[in-house]
Order: structure tokens, then C-alpha cells, then sequence
């Protein structure tokens, strides 16, 4: 494969995608007061909820990491998709309402009021971090991986100094108002893309047959391990080295219960819900909308494995390290994975369509960088700032909120060119960054809000508790000091480490005095809740009740999963 060059055509699309973004987020741009910058004034509608949250997530680093992992026979991958819905539904029935009631602007500040100061700062500086070296890290890395293919010459520090900035040029001025409504358009653009992709994928193959036969041909050359039959196996065998069906079952509920109903730069979005019912519709749309991800994200990357299992990409110019620690320029896919989805688009797609692919992987990138951009923000400026100095004005947050974006830009940038050198996949840096920061959090806020017994010395027991021991798996898993604990799986390992920190919290809570019934009172879930509830519903008609929607996003997902299984 020779070095990409772009037609004018493709350039111009890309440069006026850019430049239109840039110009739409700032016009639906909000900052008169800090619930303005922070939360778009909390009046978003369902559909713009639902987008949002869809298009946050399915950023340009999550594109390109399913895809990697299809390319690899590693369909399972579709799992951390699906799941997905079923997690909004849980997390619309039982935690949004909490959240929108409480009135509060974050998730670690929802923690304080439910324990104590000490969880807040302690979650806030985690989630910051996090925000940082897995979310906008990684879409920033995903899109020097595109943009490097066209610009060999140029240094990616440069490239993604320029991705930073062209993220953050309608973020800082806009705050989430400029975010989410930029997402939706992204959104549109993204899916439009991934859809024609596919369509090509299948053109060239000859349709659903042809990839079946040439997957079977492969395995019969020995190039594949899986016939066709089993490359789409949603789980395999306790030691399956990718998805063993216990780590379906514990270990990827865990993950998407922190990343959907935790994380503050995807709960933002719902945050700024006009009202509960709109922030439930969103939930669930959002979930609806990761179903059909196998066909126009996952599939593209098993058909290349048909397409260009015998491809020289040496002309990219794109490197990897050897296992003598050497940088070599990598001559497949099988070497560099990651390379997948870019092949894809510039081996298969014609002028005029590429440009719009471009166009919708940079606003699948800019999108995911935005949203973390500004809940680390958000994080900095009402979980420390405000707290600091109690009389800062309204203005003087949404500054401090801007300031904040543009360090945590640079530093999210600086982290990026060390990704590599963590892991080969993008997808398998993510999940196993997330694997060690979700457990105890997910933990916490359970505990949290089932058992009014728990306190604050439990909670900070069980988040500090966890980090030692995600500390220990790490220095275990460099220096090698337990083989055994270094052979678990992460999604073993993630839900483990759950249980011991809901132990922990559990012991230090009964080990010192219970916290005072009024502060848990409006924060924990009871059945009188639901039963209230369901008087509430009855005069709504059936496509308004979140209750009957959730059903029928359960019996979608059961289906197009079963299909597959």
C-alpha cells in the first residue's frame, strides 16, 4: 500500500467540517453563569441527550479500537456494546433520579452529600486523571493514527497539538451547551460514514457469502484459528484469553456500570436533562443506538481480515517497537491493528466519500476530547475551586473553567505519545486503564445507595483500599512478583477487586458510627420509591413510560445478541 495522498475535493470537505464545527459550537455556545457553561442551563431534550451520550462515547478511539479488535477475530469486543444497554436501564430506574433531584453538578459532589468531603476530592482527583490518560489521551491518539497516514512527514506532536486545539477551540469559549450540540451533528456524520463504509466492505467482498467463504478459506490456510461459523462467538471457555464467559457475566456489567452511570463526562450529558423524564428517554435512547454497532462498526474490521490479510502497508510509514524495544515500520495488519480502520477508508472509499469519513472520524475525535475536556472542567472548577474560595463569582467559575480546559488539553496530549508503549491495542489500553480505577468507585456508590448504613469512613476506606490494591496488581504485573496473579484475566480481576472493596466498606462502615438518617434518607433507594413511582407512570401513555421503553430495549438487545450467541 502506497503513501495516501487526498484529493481537493476531500480536502475541502475536511477543512470546511473543520471550520463549521468550530463555528456551531461556539453560536449554541452558553456562559452567562456557571450552570450554563457546566450543564447548558440543565434544559437539554431527550434526543439531544440520547445523541450525546452516543456520540461521547463512540469517539474516533472507540471506532478504531473495534475495529482492531475485529480485525483480530476478537468479535467478542461487542459485548462492552451491548451491555450497554442493559446498564442505562438499570442506571435510569435506579441512580438518575437521585442525581437530577439532588440538584448536584457532579458525581463526586453527589458522593459528599451522600458521605463526606473526603470521597468527593478523592473521586474528583481520580476521575480527572482518568478524564486525561484514558478519554481524551486516547482520541487524540486515535486521530494522529488517521491524519499520520496523510502526513508522514510531520511529527505527531504536532498533529496532536492541532487535533488539542481544534477540540478545544468551541469548548473553552461554549462550555457543554457548544459540546452537546456539536455531538449531535458528529453523531449524524459518524454513523453516515461508518454505514457507507460497510456497504463498500460488502460490495467488494460480494456480499454476506463472500465473507463467510473467505473467512473459511482462511482458517483452512491456517491464517485464522476460528472457522467462520465461531469468528462472531460472543464469549468462549473460563480461559478464554479475550472474553471468557464469566467475564461477560461480572467483569463488563462492572466496566459500563462506571463508564455509563459514574463517569462524569458521560452522567454531564444527563445532568443537563430539562427533567427526569427526558434524562431516562436519553439514557435509553442511548442505548438503542449502541445495537446496531456490529453492523457498521465491528463488521468493517472482520472483513478486512478477508479483504487484506496479505497487505503491505510498509508505505504508510507507520511505526511500531519490536520486541528488541527498536522502532520498525509495520509491514501488516496482523503487526498493527490499530491500523485497521484507516486502511479500510483509504483503500476501499472514493473521492468525495473519504473526505466525509475523515470528516466523521475527526468529529468522532473532537466530540470524545470535547465531552472530557469539559468534565474535567467541571471536576476542577466545582469539586476544588469552589470549595477553595467560597466567593468566587458565577463568571469567575466558568474562567477558572476555561483555564482548566486549556491545562488539561496540554497534558492529555503530552500523555498520548506513551500509549503505545502501555499497550498494542487501543481497545485493550482502555479496558485495562478502566479495569483498576472502576471497582472500587462502582463499589462505593452501590454500597452507597442500597445500604443506609454505610458512612464515610467506609467509603474512603474502600477508594483508598482499592487503589493499594490496583497499585500492587500493576507493580505485580511489571516486576512479576505473583505469576498467579498475573495470569487473571482483567475481567476477572475487575470484579475481585469490587468485592474486596465492598468488604472493606462494609467493615469500616460497621466499625464506626452510622451516618445521621437525614443525610441518607433522600440518597438511598427503598421500595417505597418504586411503588410511588408506579402511581406516578399510570396516567402516561405507553410510549412515554420509561418502564414499558426499557422493556422493549431489553427484548431488542436479547434478540440481536441471542442472533449472534
Amino acid at each position: 500500500m502506497e503513501n495516501v495522498t487526498l484529493n481537493a475535493i476531500d480536502i475541502f470537505i475536511i477543512l470546511a467540517y473543520i471550520l463549521g464545527i468550530i463555528w456551531y459550537g461556539i453560536s449554541k455556545g452558553k456562559q452567562q453563569s456557571s450552570e450554563e457553561y457546566f450543564l447548558a442551563g440543565r434544559d437539554m431534550t431527550w434526543p439531544i441527550v440520547g445523541v450525546s451520550l452516543f456520540a461521547a462515547n463512540i469517539g474516533s478511539n472507540t471506532l478504531i479500537g473495534l475495529t482492531s479488535d475485529a480485525y483480530q477475530t476478537n468479535t467478542a469486543v461487542y459485548n462492552y456494546e451491548w451491555m450497554a444497554a442493559v446498564v442505562l436501564v438499570f442506571f435510569a430506574i435506579f441512580f438518575l433520579p437521585f442525581y437530577l433531584r439532588s440538584k448536584v453538578y457532579t458525581m463526586p459532589e453527589f458522593l459528599e452529600r451522600r458521605y463526606d468531603t473526603r470521597s468527593r476530592y478523592y473521586f474528583s482527583f481520580i476521575t480527572i486523571v482518568g478524564n486525561v490518560i484514558i478519554d481524551t489521551a486516547s482520541g487524540l491518539y486515535a486521530g494522529n493514527l488517521i491524519l499520520k497516514i496523510l502526513f508522514p512527514e510531520i511529527p505527531s506532536s504536532y498533529i496532536i497539538v492541532g487535533l488539542s486545539l481544534a477540540a478545544a477551540a468551541y469548548t473553552i469559549p461554549g462550555g457543554l451547551s457548544s459540546v452537546v450540540h456539536t455531538e449531535v451533528i458528529q453523531a449524524v456524520l459518524l454513523i453516515l460514514g461508518s454505514v457507507v463504509l460497510t456497504y463498500f466492505c460488502f460490495a467488494e467482498l460480494g456480499g454476506w457469502s463472500g465473507l463467510m467463504a473467505g473467512l473459511n478459506d482462511l482458517n483452512a490456510s491456517g491464517y485464522i484459528e476460528k472457522p467462520a461459523d465461531e469468528v462472531f462467538s460472543m464469549a468462549g471457555p473460563i480461559d478464554d484469553p479475550y472474553m471468557p464467559w464469566t467475564g461477560l457475566l461480572f467483569g463488563v456489567p462492572l466496566l459500563g456500570f462506571y463508564f455509563w452511570a459514574n463517569n462524569q463526562f458521560m452522567v454531564q450529558r444527563v445532568l443537563s436533562a430539562k427533567d427526569l423524564n427526558h434524562g431516562r428517554w436519553g439514557a435509553l435512547f442511548a442505548g438503542l443506538m449502541k445495537i446496531p454497532v456490529i453492523f457498521f462498526m465491528i463488521f468493517p474490521g472482520v472483513m478486512a481480515i478477508v479483504l487484506f490479510s496479505d497487505l503491505d502497508i510498509s508505505g504508510l510509514q507507520y511505526y511500531i517497537t519490536n520486541e528488541a524495544g527498536n522502532k520498525v515500520i509495520c509491514t501488516n495488519l496482523n503487526d498493527c491493528p490499530n491500523m485497521t480502520y484507516p486502511v479500510l477508508i483509504y483503500q476501499l472509499l472514493p473521492t468525495g466519500i473519504l473526505g466525509l469519513v475523515i470528516a466523521g472520524l475527526l468529529a468522532a475525535m473532537s466530540s470524545s476530547i470535547s465531552a472530557t475536556l469539559n468534565s474535567a472542567s467541571t471536576l476542577i472548577t466545582m469539586d476544588f475551586v469552589s470549595k477553595i474560595n467560597k466567593n468566587i463569582s458565577s463568571k469567575g467559575l466558568v474562567r477558572v473553567g476555561q483555564i482548566a480546559t486549556v491545562v488539561l488539553v496540554l497534558l492529555a496530549a503530552v500523555w498520548t505519545q506513551y500509549i503505545e508503549q502501555i499497550s498494542d491495542s487501543l481497545w485493550e489500553y482502555l479496558q485495562l486503564v478502566l479495569g483498576f480505577i472502576a471497582p472500587p468507585v462502582v463499589a462505593v456508590f452501590i454500597i452507597g445507595l442500597f445500604w443506609k448504613r454505610g458512612n464515610g469512613n467506609g467509603a474512603i476506606a474502600a477508594l483508598v483500599g482499592g487503589l493499594v490494591i490496583s497499585a500492587f496488581f500493576i507493580v505485580s504485573s511489571i516486576y512479576e512478583i505473583s505469576p498467579y496473579i498475573n495470569e487473571i484475566h482483567f475481567l476477572h480481576k475487575a470484579p475481585l477487586l469490587m468485592l474486596c472493596c465492598m468488604a472493606i466498606h462494609v467493615i469500616a462502615s460497621l466499625a464506626t458510627a452510622p451516618p445521621q438518617p437525614e443525610k441518607v434518607e433522600q440518597l438511598t433507594w427503598h421500595i417505597g420509591l418504586f411503588r410511588a413511582e408506579t402511581e406516578e407512570l399510570k396516567g402516561l401513555p405507553w410510549y412515554k413510560n420509561y418502564r414499558i421503553l426499557a422493556v422493549f430495549l431489553l427484548i431488542l438487545t436479547a434478540i440481536v445478541v441471542g442472533y449472534f450467541w
